[in-house]
């Protein structure tokens, strides 16, 4: 008789604000306003256990004026396709916050925040339980390694 199999499906939805850094930066040299500074707050954002990077729909990307980097083929469901890359997107989460690339996701689909972002800024999955686990970051028990 076969074992009954335990079905540990559950999805993590997060609120993140991203912020231009190229803005940040020309504020902090004097070049540009507080107030100029472009910033977004997007809701209902998936943590993709499947997806590499940040990715972005594109009106999103425009209003934050992010800058393109390149254009790479990319491995989707429908198989391989082009996409764009932009810069300078600093993405705030929790108490954590750092600066990724974007990669733009066609036609205003959700958000989507994948595993290197999250592995940069120390925070794991919990599917379980639908949560996010922060990783401490003190001097005695930090989760970042050299080796």
């Amino acid at each position: 008789m076969p074992l009954p199999i335990e079905q540990e499906m559950g999805k993590v939805l997060v609120t993140l604000t991203i912020t231009n850094r190229a803005d940040q930066i020309r504020f902090e040299d004097g070049t540009i306003a507080p107030d100029q500074i472009r910033s977004i707050v997007l809701e209902d954002v998936l943590i993709d256990t499947g997806a590499t990077t940040l990715c972005l729909p594109s009106d999103a990307i425009a209003k934050l004026g992010l800058k393109l980097l390149k254009e790479v083929d990319v491995t989707t469901a429908t198989g391989i396709s082009k996409a764009r890359i932009f810069q300078d997107a600093k993405i705030f989460l929790g108490d954590r916050e750092g600066t990724f690339e974007c990669l733009e996701l066609p036609g205003g689909k959700n958000a989507l925040l994948g595993v290197i972002p999250l592995e940069t800024l120390g925070i794991e999955i919990d599917l379980k339980h639908q949560t996010l686990k922060f990783l401490p970051i003190s001097s005695t028990d930090t989760y970042l390694t050299i080796l």
